[in-house]
């Protein structure tokens, strides 16, 4: 697929990819809080990249002092809020259909919205200065897509005690709950990006696509279900695929793998 860094006319994101690595950067003063139309720019984004069969890893950002601050308040007033919701929604349907890893760069604020964007992807990676919260209770909402995912990170227990406290959490504290994969001093953020991203690229596009689709297609299954789907796409679709023998020819050979993504 050939990517032109003007395929879009983005008003609220900025977007660039480049050796299979897609960046998506929240670029919404002053502090990224996404409305309707960010949140349509952002969909049309994620649903042009669920057809890049190149595509390797995506990457979110946000620019300025905070990652994303949440969800324009006004646009939850009662005349508004279905359109919100079913934009909103659709970011979460979208990355879930991603086959590639998607990662959260977070810095700064990350609350309501904003860390329910953060926990929809695969990988959270925190600045030491990033702060999560979902904080709707004072406003007098619930999280929607919180709901649903925080629990399968940090329980249910825990989910209830973030969603109606409307606390924050430190980087640290969210690590220790489960929420955040990693943290990373200031000075050293953009390097331990830089350092997964190159991780998850030297892998065959393929080849990565599978190794996800292995993991979520045995989600929720009973041991013996799951084992069997896992060894069946092992044995049926992996072992006929030409990076695969690729690999297992650049081990014996002593030599890096050469991808064809097939």
């Amino acid at each position: 697929m050939n990517w032109r860094t003007d395929m879009y006319d983005l008003k609220h994101l900025k977007f660039e990819r480049t050796n299979g690595v897609a960046r998506i950067s929240l670029a919404r003063p002053k502090h990224n809080v996404m409305n309707i139309d960010m949140m349509n720019e952002l969909n049309s984004l994620l649903e042009t990249l669920g057809s890049d069969d190149e595509l390797k890893c995506l990457v979110i950002l946000g620019e300025g002092k905070s990652w994303c601050a949440g969800v324009e308040v006004g646009d939850h007033k009662p005349e508004l809020a279905p359109g919100m919701i079913a934009a909103f929604g659709r970011i979460f349907e979208l990355i879930d259909r991603l086959d590639v890893p998607t990662i959260a760069a977070v810095h700064g604020a990350c609350l309501g919205g904003g860390m329910e964007l953060a926990i929809a992807c695969d990988i959270v990676l925190a600045s030491s200065n990033a702060r999560f919260g979902q904080p709707e209770i004072k406003l007098g909402f619930f999280p929607p897509y919180a709901a649903v995912r925080l629990p399968e990170l940090v329980g249910t227990a825990k989910t209830i005690e973030i969603c109606t406290t409307g606390r924050i959490y430190t980087a640290l504290e969210a690590f220790g709950l489960g929420f955040v994969s990693s943290v990373a001093d200031e000075e050293d953020f953009s390097k331990k990006l830089d350092g997964l991203v190159e991780e998850i690229c030297a892998g065959s596009p393929l080849i990565i696509r599978m190794n996800k689709r292995a993991v979520k297609m045995t989600k929720g299954c009973e041991f013996r279900e799951a084992a069997k789907k896992a060894n069946d796409y092992f044995l049926n679709s992996l072992m006929k695929t030409e990076d695969t023998m690729e690999g297992i020819r650049s081990f014996e050979e002593r030599r890096k793998p050469v991808w064809k993504n097939r």
